[in-house]
């Protein structure tokens, strides 16, 4: 087998080398997942992206064992890597978690796994300190506020003073007739505080718009409030 094995990739590589180097690359693979997921359980994560990381040193590991070039390697496998990225908008610690999980199969590869293993630990521990920290979270949260208010009532400056006195910042973003113009759609852009109660917040709204319909949206999940 080994004799076979070095036949084909044309190396001096061992087949009991390779299969170490690949090995050690997918079990730092899942435990990067599992520092994703764990970092990541408030905000959510896709199954495809964790299984990206699982996969990602493994496969980066093998070009580099594979390909005589380090540095032809090292780009080959830099576009596999980002070609998600080129297309679809990404958090930026979702890419740096890329570049982690790539770099973790690099030394694989390169046959450094005990450092490729200290690595991990060092950087893993890290983030785990900055997650429960919150380092970097912060005060106020970015929301989308609509508001439903009836065509009789005059909406100018009515919440001013709620709003200023939740939130860090306000704008008026737009004004909608709905239901054949009986009612006004108000949509604001906020800077909402963290450390208040958004329901007493949303009911000092209700006592001025005559109970009628209030909704509070994240930014990165409001798609479609503003589409035409």
């Amino acid at each position: 087998m080994p004799e076979i094995f070095n036949s084909i990739v044309g190396t001096e590589t061992t087949f009991s080398t390779f299969t170490i180097c690949i090995v050690a690359a997918m079990v730092i693979g899942f435990l990067v997942s599992l520092l994703y997921k764990f970092t990541h359980k408030k905000e959510g994560y896709m199954q495809g992206y964790v299984l990206t990381l699982v996969m990602l040193p493994g496969i980066v590991s093998l070009i580099i064992l594979l390909i005589n070039d380090t540095s032809k390697a090292l780009g080959l496998a830099g576009a596999f890597s980002l070609v998600r990225f080129r297309s679809v908008p990404g958090d930026p610690k979702d890419i740096a978690y890329i570049f982690f999980s790539m770099a973790a199969g690099v030394g694989c590869g390169l046959g450094y796994i005990g450092f490729s293993f200290a690595f991990l630990i060092i950087i893993g521990a890290v983030m785990l300190v900055l997650n429960a920290s919150k380092y970097g979270a912060p005060d106020t949260s970015a929301m989308t506020l609509k508001i439903t208010v009836p065509e009789n009532l005059n909406y100018q400056g009515l919440f001013d003073k709620v709003l200023d006195e939740y939130t860090e910042g306000w704008r008026l973003k737009r004004v909608k007739t709905v239901d054949f113009g009986t009612l006004f759609d108000l949509v604001y852009s906020i800077e909402l505080k963290n450390d208040i109660d958004q329901k007493k917040f949303i009911d000092s709204i209700r006592t001025l718009n005559g109970n009628l319909n209030v909704t509070l949206i994240l930014y990165k999940y409001d798609d479609q409030i503003y589409a035409k």
